[in-house]
């Protein structure tokens, strides 16, 4: 190990990578010379918890915990360890390879500041020294939180997944979130857009929102999430819409469980009359849990081969599952306008061929949809005549004249 007693605060030790062996983790070593010169030196698991104890542990600004998969038997220490360095108020990097999600949600609630999967992604482990290194944001007393008022709902869900990659499953949830918090300005709707694609959700760039480190906090606890916790986790556009966008990390999509996405969608329509989530395109043990909730699940394809084969593979996945395939609805993007008759013919013989119903068609919006996305805006503020906008606003209305009708009829 790289000498831990510094002759002077110049030559003070600043970091210490703690693992089995570090050289398993060629590449840790190598950032953290880029990063740190000679300022950093390296300990086995034991040796890290009798050095915090030492006096030469109180110039350390954080530690680099490696492990891998061989290490999962040893949670408890690992657990140990990252407990040890907070008491010492030394922030800790998680760095791991072939580590099951159950273990790094464990050692993520023990209190890890960062999590980097191995092999290091280029600039990764800068960036996350860079972030532990900003200082706390100044709290700001803000009015009372939306969610500590008014009588407890029970909001409608209304969900999004997109069956390929840039059908514009993010541009319908985005957009019809906006929708149904302006469709009436008498009655005033209270919306919250949930983002649960976790590693590439774009709602906060859709929105022009920042990403908060307190989403993942509260992914990663929900069993101590409470409505204050859940609060502060929400973002407001425009003083109309609720956002919960998608960590400011990438996570692994497994690593939050059903029980906590349960928790997250139960807390949320307790305190909205609707909530709209845009699903990541891949199926987790967690979007069945998702799918039962919704109230209506819009399934998002385009007129071409590979939505038509995602939605084949979906059908017959989720009736192998003996789950609710007839809360789904097909929406097509892009659908070829009404004087397109061999289009229109195309579509009717893709939904015969499939067995299912094609029950909304949206219109392409051209330039206009994609430059909205970029500017941070939705339809209806950057293109308010644009075709798909004003598709939205119908099927935003028609949502909520069946929502007011049911409390009626209720």
């Amino acid at each position: 190990m790289t000498s831990a007693s510094p002759q002077d605060d110049k030559n003070a030790i600043l970091a210490c990578t703690i693992s089995r062996d570090v050289q398993n983790f060629d590449l840790l070593i190598e950032d953290m010379e880029a990063a740190l010169g000679e300022r950093w030196g390296d300990l086995g698991f034991a040796e890290a918890l009798a050095f915090f104890s030492q006096p030469d542990a109180d110039s350390l600004e954080f530690v680099a915990l490696a492990i891998d998969g061989e290490d999962e038997d040893n949670l408890s220490l690992m657990g140990e360890i990252i407990t040890r360095a907070k008491e010492k108020k030394i922030k800790v990097v998680l760095i791991a390879e072939d580590v099951t999600p159950a273990s790094l949600h464990q050692l993520l609630r023990k209190g890890a500041d960062e999590f980097v999967p191995y092999p290091l992604p280029e600039g990764e482990l800068q960036e996350a020294i860079a972030r532990m290194n900003r200082p706390d944001p100044v709290a700001v007393h803000e009015t009372a939180s939306p969610l500590t008022q008014g009588e407890s709902k029970e909001g409608a869900l209304f969900v999004v997944h997109g069956l390929a990659g840039g059908v514009g499953s993010t541009t319908m949830a985005v957009n019809l979130a906006w929708e149904l918090a302006t469709v009436s300005d008498k009655e005033e709707p209270s919306v919250c857009l949930l983002d649960l694609d976790l590693q590439f959700g774009t709602v906060s760039t859709y929105l022009d929102l920042p990403r908060r480190e307190t989403v993942f906090e509260m992914l990663s606890d929900t069993d101590s999430m409470d409505e204050e916790v859940f609060a502060q986790a929400l973002q407001t556009y425009e003083e109309k819409l609720q956002v919960l966008t998608a960590p400011s990390d990438m996570v692994p999509l497994d690593l939050i469980t059903p029980e906590d996405i349960q928790r997250v969608i139960d807390t949320a329509r307790r305190h909205f009359d609707y909530v709209i989530v845009d699903m990541p395109s891949t199926l987790v043990h967690w979007s069945e849990t998702v799918l039962q909730a919704a109230h209506v699940y819009f399934a998002l394809i385009e007129l071409d081969m590979r939505s038509a084969q995602n939605a084949l593979r979906l059908k017959r996945a989720l009736q192998a599952e003996e789950l609710p395939f007839d809360k789904l609805r097909f929406a097509l993007n892009r659908a070829p306008k009404f004087t397109d008759l061999n289009g229109k013919s195309r579509v009717k013989r893709m939904g015969e061929s499939l067995g299912i119903s094609i029950d909304l068609q949206l219109p392409d919006g051209g330039k206009q949809v994609m430059q909205s996305g970029d500017h941070g805006q939705p339809l209806a503020n950057a293109a308010a005549k644009n075709p798909l906008r004003r598709e939205f606003a119908k099927l935003a209305k028609s949502l909520h004249s069946l929502g007011s009708n049911n409390a009626e009829a209720a």
